[in-house]
């Protein structure tokens, strides 16, 4: 697991030059063999290293960090948005859920690089990747109550497959409700946390997490498909500073909308990037029952619509999964 004290090291490394080990122990405050612990642990972590017999160490690959600074200069003066990067926490939409009851977090952006407790929907797992992930938390509040921000998750998709498309990458589609795939292999993925009075307001915590370059053995531990920015660019680099920048560009100017009219105005746009729309599909539903059908789309609320043995099923939540054959 990286600590804070191996993003130090990490980050005197992010050149992809040469660094010797005293110049790095001196840097840091820590011996030649905390250092070389701390590397053997980023190595362990899928970061490629090199260790040049009597002149250091480097990254095989550049690391371009987050940077708050980066980040907010690719935003301009287009938002108002509060922005927080860390290097290692445990989870993004744990700590803006820990804050609420003592501050605002509504329209606070938390970053990180690493997480060792990242979560999606039903408990599962994410993985991050120091350098090849994208993480990141938004806090925003609605006026509505929970119960009237239905869609929620699908517009914050919308949003993320605009900005990846304005930085020229195409084909990403979203898997009802909260994938970004490419190819039927996932890509990202999003949870939205809601909290609130039963009349309102409510205040969503937006979790959002993109594979951005993923290395072999962490493609292998995964049970399913998936894919990275970096595969679909065909290794071109990435800049995730700008990354981040677009994506909360456009979750701004969705939310906003979303605020205002809900869903329905956003559902053509959704739908035309649904992988799975006319496709045969299976839904199992959190009670363990399931049901077959031709997806027909998504209604004003964000609820799937399957077509089966003649009759239209609508679903607010559920595993979906593409029938071949």
């Amino acid at each position: 697991m990286l600590s804070t004290l191996g993003f130090s090291v990490l980050r005197r490394l992010s050149d992809g030059e040469l660094h010797s080990g005293e110049a790095l122990a001196a840097a840091t405050g820590v011996t030649r063999a905390r250092v070389s612990q701390l590397l053997r642990e980023a190595a362990a972590s899928g970061l490629k290293l090199e260790s040049v017999r009597g002149r250091g160490y480097r990254l095989l690959e550049a690391l371009p960090f987050l940077e708050r600074g980066a980040i907010v200069r690719a935003l301009g003066t287009t938002t108002d948005l509060s922005i927080e990067v860390v290097d290692t926490i445990d989870s993004t939409s744990s700590e803006l859920s820990r804050r609420t009851p003592r501050r605002d977090i509504h329209r606070h952006v938390l970053a990180a690089e690493w997480q060792t407790a990242g979560h999606g929907r039903r408990g599962r797992r994410w993985a991050s990747v120091a350098g090849g992930s994208l993480t990141f938390s938004l806090g925003w509040r609605f006026e509505q109550s929970a119960g009237h921000l239905s869609g929620l998750t699908l517009a914050v998709g919308l949003a993320l497959v605009r900005a990846l498309e304005g930085l020229g990458f195409a084909d990403v589609e979203l898997k009802w409700p909260n994938d970004l795939v490419h190819r039927r292999s996932k890509l990202g993925g999003i949870l939205v946390e809601l909290a609130g009075d039963a009349s309102g307001p409510s205040l969503a915590i937006i979790g959002v997490g993109l594979n951005v370059l993923l290395p072999p053995a962490m493609r292998r531990e995964i049970d399913q498909p998936v894919t990275d920015l970096s595969h679909i660019s065909r290794g071109h680099s990435i800049d995730r500073n700008v990354l981040l920048a677009r994506a909360l560009d456009e979750l701004v100017k969705v939310l906003d909308q979303f605020a205002e009219y809900g869903f329905a105005p956003l559902r053509t746009a959704w739908q035309r990037r649904h992988a799975l729309q006319r496709k045969s599909v299976r839904i199992v539903l959190p009670d363990g029952n399931n049901a077959r059908g031709e997806v027909i789309g998504v209604d004003a609320d964000g609820a799937l619509v399957l077509e089966s043995k003649g009759h239209r099923l609508r679903f607010l939540s559920g595993e979906v999964s593409l029938v071949r054959g």
